[in-house]
């Protein structure tokens, strides 16, 4: 999209003092046409971003980036490059500041959503409920952008600061007023969301998830309180789901002494209270006390989590403006995000067939978990564990799988660069009895020659996604296509 350029001393504004005297210099009048944290994607007039990664410090190619036309640069040091450096504490905040700064716009009702599970559903369900009281609608997160205008494809939970303002300012260009998106805990702690101008924000819950990047939980549990602590402004609602046992509380704790308004959602909820729910095969009905108010509501979705998710997210549409008559109205029409204990097929015997994307440990227990009241047979789970990831939760997972299903398969999920037999193996020492099946849309097919009356199907792992990761190499495939293959092919049949 077309943008102005912008004096660097505008585009560095007042957050970073240590730069104050610099910017207020002849260097503060140099003109800004464009932003990048990649010095290859460099060009003339662009600030450049040094950014420290895992593997390198982006302070090593600020020469690179001059020499392709970079007329500033910032760093986490001083260096020496022919071009102004500026050398902040934070790189990665100043150019998320500095990028929503630069791109201007963005819808003027954003939330944002934490937690390990449920983020993708929540953000896909506030935007629902908001369409549905009239606003002009879109979320952003693991599944892409959807908006009234789009529907695109994306693979990153929180893109990268660039990326989300330029997007951001085009979703406002569209008409989009509201606009709700995920925040992973790499993207809070990588300061991706730090110049999103938020209204209200939200957490769920916190499980076992990238041990391999954070070091412990309690870093993970402090990355994902950096929405609370420092991005949500004082004052505002802050919704908390209830009935985390272990991490509730925490939160709850975090949002108070930052200021926030505090709004409690799910069976221990004092905003939105869950009374009561009965499970069916494809719907559940709620009963939603809210405030003098008794609500019964028939949600469309499988799954105890599902109602959770739903209430996070009447919560947050509730706090930007829809009126709780509204909001319970559209929790009965919701869609469920894509792979989200999404009902794929059925057999001609009435056995469901789920993709789920649960690919950790207490997702994998909530979805299996959630499909025990409906099932009155058997529950028959395939997943895999994906490689370079958290080593820790395979052993976990396989545990749970056994303990909760009947019939358990491990196959691949994405293995990437580690020996896929080692993967499983590591899954398979704490799944006794379990069925190895290492060719994935094999062990799908498997799965669905054993299914009788009564029997559900969990595909657990990948969800939405349309490719699996072998090496370096990403080849097609589908969870969704491999379980509707092997429906056709025993002559059973296929949900739309």
């Amino acid at each position: 999209m077309e943008t102005r350029p912008m004096k660097l001393r505008d585009l560095a504004g007042n957050d970073f003092p240590e730069i104050a005297e610099l910017i207020a210099g002849p260097a503060g009048d140099i003109e800004i046409t464009g932003l990048s944290s990649d010095s290859r994607k460099v060009e003339p007039g662009m600030l450049f971003a040094a950014l420290a990664g895992t593997k390198a410090d982006g302070a090593g190619y600020i020469g690179d980036a001059a020499a392709r036309g970079a007329v500033a640069a910032v760093s986490g040091h001083i260096a020496e490059a022919g071009i102004p450096v500026l050398a902040v504490s934070n790189p990665r905040r100043f150019l998320s500041l500095a990028a929503a700064r630069f791109y201007g716009a963005q819808p003027k009702t954003m939330v944002a959503v934490t937690g390990t599970a449920g983020k993708t559903s929540v953000a896909s369900f506030t935007r629902q409920i908001w369409a549905h009281a009239g606003y002009a609608a879109a979320q952003i997160g693991t599944t892409g952008v959807v908006s009234p205008t789009r529907n695109d494809y994306g693979s990153l939970t929180t893109p990268d600061p660039i990326k989300l303002q330029e997007l951001l300012a085009e979703l406002a260009s569209e008409g989009v007023t509201h606009a709700a998106m995920e925040a992973s805990s790499h993207g809070l702690d990588q300061s991706r969301l730090d110049g999103v101008r938020l209204v209200a924000s939200a957490f769920t819950n916190l499980g076992r998830d990238h041990m391999d990047y954070h070091p412990t939980v309690g870093d993970y549990m402090a990355a994902k309180m950096r929405l609370f602590d420092t991005l949500t402004p004082s004052g505002a609602p802050a919704i908390i789901f209830a009935d985390d046992e272990e991490w509730s509380e925490h939160a709850i704790e975090v949002a108070i002494a930052s200021g926030l308004d505090v709004r409690t959602v799910g069976r221990k909820g004092g905003y939105l209270c869950l009374k009561r729910v009965e499970h069916f095969r494809h719907k559940q009905t709620a009963e939603i006390v809210v405030g003098d108010e008794i609500f019964e509501v028939d949600i469309p979705l499988a799954g105890d989590f599902q109602v959770a998710n739903a209430l996070v997210a009447a919560g947050l549409a509730m706090s930007t403006g829809v009126s709780a008559k509204v909001a319970m109205a559209a929790l009965e029409k919701l869609v469920g995000a894509p792979g989200r204990l999404e009902l794929v097929g059925q057999t001609k015997d009435g056995a469901l067939a789920y993709v789920d994307y649960a690919h950790k440990p207490d997702a994998l227990e909530n979805v299996l978990s959630s499909v025990r009241p409906f099932t009155t047979g058997r529950i028959v789970v395939v997943f895999g564990c994906g490689g370079d990831r958290d080593k820790g939760k395979r052993p976990i997972m396989g545990e749970i799988a056994t303990r909760l299903a009947d019939i358990v398969i491990v196959t691949d999920d994405n293995p990437r660069s580690e020996v896929p037999e080692q993967i499983r193996s590591e899954i398979m020492a704490a799944a006794p009895g379990a069925i190895e099946i290492a060719d994935r849309a094999q062990a799908i097919r498997h799965a669905v020659s054993l299914l009788k009356s009564g029997d559900t199907l969990i595909v657990a792992g990948k969800g939405h996604e349309e490719g699996q990761t072998i090496g370096t190499t990403v080849l097609p495939f589908s969870d969704h296509v491999e379980v509707r293959k092997a429906l056709a092919d025993v002559g059973e049949e296929v949900a739309s």
